[in-house]
C-alpha cells in the first residue's frame, strides 16, 4: 500500500529496512534517575522494525540534565543501561541513533544533579514553566551566561558525549539544535545577546552549532553524525524574527560542507515551502522531514523526492511496527506528558 515508504533505503553507510524514522519523544520510555532500563530496552526493541531509531533527547553533561526522567550518556551507568539498548534493538534487525540534547535555559535545579548551574548564551529567563518530579510545575530558572571558553569546552563535551554513544552500541548520534534548547538558544537572537564570537551576525550565532558538528563528526565519522532543526518552532518561548530563513540558509550550507550523514528537519505549519525546498536543494545528504505526516501523505513526498526519510512520533510511539503501520497498540504508557512532543 506504501511501496515507497516501505522500500530500503540507506542512511550514511547504513542500509535501512524502510524509510520510516520513529521520532524521539522526550518522557516516553521511562527513564528514572538518567539511566535507561529493562522497561527502556522494551520500548525501543518493539520498535526496531522502523527504518531508524532515534533515541529521545539524552544530556550530554550534568548541565544539560534539565527534563525530569531525562537520560544521560555520560556516567558508566547511563552507558551500561544503553548498551542493552542498542544491543536489544541490533538483535532484532534495527538501527538506532542517540539524540544528544542539553537544555540550557529550559531547565530547573530540582531536575539536575546537585551541583549543576543552569547554563546557556546569555542570561535570560525563559517565559512559562517546566514539569519536576519534586516540585510539580516550576518557573524555568534564570540561567547564566556561559562564558566563551565555557562555549569551547561544551563542544568537547558534545564530542565526549558522541564518542560514549558509540561505544554504548548506538549506530550514530543527532545533535539537536532545535525547539530552543542550548544550541537553538545560540541560533536565535531573542536568546543569544552575547558579543563575543558566538553572538550578534548569522555566523557567530551559528559558531557554536558548526564547531559541536565539526568535532563531532570528525570524532564518530560524518556517517554517524545528523543533526534536528527547527527554523519556525516557537516552542520553549521562540518568537519568530525576520533572519529565519538567512539563518538556515547559511547553516545548511556550512553543515552541507561536512558531509553529515542527515538533517532531520522539524516543519512546523508556519515553515515556508521555499525554506523547506531551498534546505533540500542546498544539502547533499539524506533530508529526514518530521510534521503532520500520515502514511500516505508520507508515501507522496519520498515519492515526489521531497525528502528521503519521513519520520513520524505518534505512530511509533502509541505501537510498534510491523510490516506495515501497526493497527495494535501496545502497553499503554502511564506516566503524565509533562514533556512537549518531538522535543
Amino acid at each position: 500500500m506504501y511501496p515507497t515508504l516501505l522500500s530500503s533505503a540507506t542512511i550514511g553507510n547504513y542500509a535501512i529496512s524502510n524509510k520510516v524514522v520513529m521520532a524521539p519523544t522526550a518522557g516516553k520510555s521511562h527513564v528514572p534517575a538518567g539511566i535507561p532500563n529493562d522497561v527502556t530496552v522494551n520500548y525501543y526493541s518493539q520498535r526496531a522494525k522502523a527504518g531508524l531509531i532515534i533515541a529521545e533527547g539524552t544530556g550530554p553533561a550534568e548541565n544539560g540534565m534539565g527534563q525530569a526522567h531525562m537520560p544521560g550518556i555520560y556516567s558508566k551507568d547511563q552507558i551500561s543501561g544503553w548498551k542493552k539498548v542498542t544491543k536489544a534493538v541490533h538483535e532484532n534487525g534495527g538501527r538506532i541513533f542517540l539524540q544528544i540534547k542539553h537544555t540550557g535555559r529550559i531547565s530547573h535545579p530540582a531536575n539536575m544533579p546537585a551541583k549543576a548551574d543552569v547554563i546557556a548564551p546569555s542570561a535570560i529567563t525563559a517565559k512559562g514553566e517546566i514539569w519536576t518530579e519534586k516540585l510539580g510545575w516550576q518557573p524555568h530558572a534564570t540561567p547564566r551566561a556561559m562564558t566563551t571558553s565555557e562555549v569551547g569546552k561544551m563542544v568537547q563535551q558534545y564530542v565526549k558525549a558522541a564518542t560514549q554513544a558509540i561505544a554504548a552500541g548506538f549506530d550514530g548520534v543527532e545533535i539537536h539544535a532545535a525547539h530552543g534548547y542550548l544550541m537553538d538558544q545560540f541560533l536565535h537572537p531573542d536568546t543569544n545577546q552575547r558579543t563575543d564570537k558566538y553572538g550578534g551576525s548569522i555566523p557567530n550565532r551559528v559558531r557554536f552549532v558548526l564547531e559541536a558538528v565539526a568535532a563531532v563528526s570528525h570524532a564518530i565519522g560524518r556517517h554517524r553524525t545528523g543533526i534536528l532543526l527547527s527554523p519556525y518552532s516557537q516552542v520553549n518561548d521562540l518568537q519568530h524574527h525576520n533572519q529565519i530563513d538567512a539563518t538556515y540558509e547559511y547553516l545548511t550550507d556550512a553543515l552541507d560542507t561536512y558531509g553529515l550523514s542527515y538533517i532531520h528537519l522539524l516543519t512546523e505549519t508556519a515553515t515556508p515551502a521555499t525554506l523547506i525546498a531551498g534546505i533540500r536543494s542546498r544539502f547533499n545528504g539524506t533530508l529526514i522531514l518530521n510534521g503532520d505526516y500520515d502514511a500516505l501523505s508520507a508515501e507522496q513526498t519520498v515519492q515526489n523526492g521531497l525528502a528521503d526519510l519521513i519520520a513520524f512520533e505518534n505512530p511509533c510511539v502509541s505501537s510498534p511496527l510491523s510490516g506495515k503501520f501497526a493497527t495494535t497498540s501496545s502497553e499503554p504508557l502511564k506516566k503524565p506528558n509533562y514533556a512537549c512532543a518531538n522535543c
